[in-house]
């Protein structure tokens, strides 16, 4: 045998390995991606004590959070296409050696700046991290049931995530300090690194084309993290504002520009064409309206349970745990339902859920508690979130080719962070108005003002949900749904080679 075909024969032996470790490689990319779902929402119950250790004000204190999000939200499709052009594991790696180091400085921060800088950093890891492992994920596991299998595993740890990250944040802040807040990512991310190698093998795009498009790189990248921006300090600032419309006057000339750009590259950051496929546009409109509805979600009843309850920071967190268990579960069963009965209409009874979810925490008293006002609306909530990430992340992939699965990731995740940003400042506005409002009158205590505000910012969720629901309805093509049911039914074995380090 020559030097050229043993070589083969090992590459065989190598993709043939990788792929009987897919499973094993699965639950490395769950947890990964578990952990860049948490640092957006684990800090929240420690903010209190991390304004207290470095003497943040109030107005201050909301970009421990921000930053994390403008630089996850804003480099999300930069990191999907690096995946691509780069190598997927590659980035992968890259990623969370990233995530590792700004968290280990994060929790060791001794000023605002420090640690609001640290903060941005982990964003931009996680923004690396999310697609690559997405695109991964994609191409291990073939288009069809067993894809719907893996995505299902993917959507129950990712949603659960944040509900976790709560509960996660209240004890290490109460029992250990808010730096273990920070710090608890270092270790995960070192194991994770030491296993990449061993379990999923190098693979990108096969286009010739390698390259950048920095110019669309850095318009898009500035144009999101401008409109991440501006949604986020909209409640603060006010929508009216000069500084608000100057923002998103910005930010709409940054992403005309990208568009501009983008048309006449020979090689896009983001090919337009990618859009012809409905089935994606629609899964990226659905999963915006979607994130807009339940990222604020979390938001706001935290906030009601600890202010108008009196609930404690671990209080709050323990009564994560039915919704964080609901998603598990609803996750992993919407994969399998898709299988089954297609995307469209899981997805659409996932957002239909969602809605009666927050319609029924819109009635939230003051004199309630987590029997009466919580648990139920909590566990019809999340059976819909677990349906409907699950569903739109399968629909948003599906039918792409295996080149652009890193741009096809990166989309979806940015729909979701974006429709997540733009629900808790326009729903957050919604609040505050109605709070004050019923402040001015005299009539109400502040618990019962603050009440009236959650109030109709569940209700407003609950109207963007059922938007969503129309969105499923009428941008998703049925017969892509049926023919993706047919697929799955038919799906043969399926082997992809891993792309040879070097090449």
């Amino acid at each position: 045998m020559d030097g050229h075909a043993e070589q083969g024969v090992r590459g065989m032996s190598t993709a043939q390995e990788y792929l009987e470790r897919r499973w094993t490689a699965l639950i490395l990319l769950c947890v990964a991606e578990f952990i860049v779902v948490l640092d957006a929402s684990i800090v929240n119950v420690a903010l209190p004590s991390i304004g207290t250790g470095l003497h943040f004000s109030e107005e201050n204190l909301p970009w421990v959070v921000n930053a994390y999000l403008i630089a996850f939200g804003g480099f999300l499709l930069l990191g999907g296409r690096a995946a691509d052009l780069l190598g997927r594991r590659r980035m992968f790696m890259a990623g969370l050696l990233v995530v590792g180091i700004a968290s280990l400085g994060a929790g060791f921060a001794s000023t605002q700046g420090q640690l609001i800088a640290a903060r941005a950093a982990q964003g931009l890891g996680a923004a690396i991290v999310s697609p690559a492992a997405l695109s991964i994920v994609t191409n291990l596991f073939k288009d069809g049931k067993e894809r719907n299998k893996a995505l299902g595993a993917w959507g129950a740890v990712v949603g659960s995530a944040g509900a976790a990250g709560v509960l996660l944040g209240g004890i290490l802040t109460e029992s250990l300090g808010w730096e273990w807040v920070l710090w608890v990512n270092v270790p995960v991310t070192a194991i994770a690194l030491a296993f990449t190698p061993g379990l999923i093998g190098e693979s990108r795009s096969e286009s010739a084309t390698r390259h950048f498009d920095a110019a669309g790189a850095v318009s898009v990248t500035a144009g999101l993290s401008v409109l991440v921006y501006a949604f986020l300090d909209a409640g603060t600032s006010g929508w009216g504002s000069t500084k608000i419309v100057s923002l998103l006057a910005l930010s709409v000339v940054l992403l005309g520009a990208f568009v501009a750009i983008e048309l006449r590259s020979s090689a896009p950051l983001v090919p337009f064409r990618i859009f012809r496929i409905r089935t994606l546009t629609g899964a990226n409109v659905s999963g915006l309206l979607l994130g807009a509805s339940l990222f604020s979600m979390f938001y706001f009843i935290s906030l009601y349970m600890q202010q108008v309850l009196g609930y404690s920071a671990i209080h709050a967190g323990l009564s994560y745990l039915p919704l964080s268990l609901s998603i598990f579960v609803a996750a992993g069963l919407g994969g399998q339902l898709v299988t089954r009965f297609g995307f469209k209409p899981i997805l659409a009874i996932g957002g239909t859920f969602v809605s009666l979810g927050l319609l029924w925490f819109s009635q939230v008293s003051v004199g309630g508690g987590f029997l009466t006002d919580i648990l139920g609306p909590s566990v019809i909530a999340a059976i819909g979130l677990g349906f409907g990430f699950v569903t739109s992340t399968i629909a948003g992939v599906s039918g792409v080719e295996d080149r652009e699965q890193g741009v096809a990731s990166g989309l979806i995740n940015t729909s979701q962070q974006i429709g997540g940003a733009l629900g808790l400042a326009v729903l957050s506005t919604i609040a505050t108005t109605r709070t004050n409002n019923a402040l001015a009158t005299g009539h109400s205590t502040l618990p019962d003002a603050l009440n009236q505000g959650f109030q109709s910012a569940f209700l407003g969720g609950a109207v963007i949900a059922a938007l969503g629901v129309v969105a499923t309805l009428v941008l998703i093509r049925t017969r892509d749904s049926k023919a993706h049911v047919e697929m799955s039914k038919a799906e043969v074995p399926y082997l992809e080679e891993p792309v040879p380090e070097g090449a």
